[in-house]
């Protein structure tokens, strides 16, 4: 059975980091416009530039709030998802930068107005399971070693920049190819990666499934492999390559040689030399829109994306 909450009962709160890319000076009145609509008003609305939104997450926090509204880029919408653990407030993660992970993993292809408008009209809530690694967690992937120095590479082919690409690939070619891992999956010798993806898959909201991290250990011989992956990856098909090795886990060690660089939801980090990631069952619980009922076209839907699409 859907956890279908009435919204109009409970204390919402909203934070706009309109120093991230899709937040301009506009979106504050579009979101309460839209709010308004919905016969909605906020308890509170914090306006921030990236250096606060830390200070006003703690805020929105000690507010006591139900609901978490946040538009900004990927760094501020982990941060808020890292504070709402299961015991609340329930959050609206929209898409307000570059990747934006974790909204196109809720909301699909849908733009931050598309995703407010859809899930006032018909909201659910939605468990979100995440993986840990040190103090950091992180809710769709974490991109562990040489594969991470690829991500503005595989945007610019997604973009059909190919020019873009190959600079970026070729700067990152010298260093991913150096960055060697020891890694090991939960009842399995450890083996050598150039990289390890982890993957956190969205159980169906209507079930109590049980849904493990995704793990995936990438061993390239060389450019041509190098290469080919950051295409496949663009286009989804990584999974499929015969570089990578998969499995679904509770947890698995990682380790190098060096301090291991990593992307958790978007956001680049440098790690130690050895480190543990860890499942975190019901990290936080979101608010998405109702399914759309079986009945309905697919040519009347927004482009759904899962939330592995590295």
């Amino acid at each position: 059975m859907l956890l279908k909450p009435d919204l109009g009962s409970l204390d919402i709160g909203v934070l706009l980091n309109t120093s991230s890319g899709g937040c301009d000076a506009s979106a504050r009145g579009a979101i309460l416009d839209i709010l308004r609509a919905a016969e909605i008003k906020p308890v509170k609305v914090w306006d921030v530039v990236g250096k606060n939104v830390d200070q006003a997450l703690d805020e929105a926090m000690d507010t006591g709030l139900d609901v978490l509204i946040v538009l900004g880029g990927d760094g501020t919408i982990r941060a808020a998802a890292q504070r709402c653990d299961e015991a609340g407030p329930l959050l609206m993660p929209l898409p307000g930068g570059t990747m934006n992970m974790l909204p196109k993993a809720l909301y699909g292809a849908r733009t931050w107005r598309e995703a407010l408008n859809d899930t006032l009209e018909g909201p659910v809530v939605q468990a979100v399971h995440g993986g840990q690694v040190g103090t950091h967690r992180f809710y769709v992937a974490g991109v562990f070693g040489g594969a991470s120095l690829f991500a503005e590479a595989r945007e610019a082919i997604r973009e059909g920049d190919l020019p873009a690409a190959w600079e970026q690939g070729a700067a990152a070619l010298k260093q991913a190819l150096g960055v060697e891992l020891v890694y090991r999956f939960e009842g399995q010798p450890a083996s050598k990666a150039e990289a390890v993806v982890v993957l956190c898959p969205l159980p169906p909201p209507e079930t109590d499934l049980e849904v493990l991290l995704e793990a995936a250990a990438i061993d390239v011989d060389g450019v041509g492999d190098t290469i080919r992956l950051a295409v496949m990856s663009a286009f989804r098909g990584w999974r499929a390559d015969q570089t990578v090795t998969r499995a679904r886990l509770e947890s698995l060690e990682i380790s190098s040689g060096e301090p291991i660089p990593a992307i958790l939801d978007g956001e680049r980090f440098t790690l130690g030399r050895s480190e543990r990631v860890t499942r975190v069952r019901e990290a936080f619980y979101a608010l998405k829109p109702a399914p759309i009922p079986p009945s309905a076209t697919s040519d009347q839907l927004p482009e759904q994306t899962n939330n592995g699409h590295l």
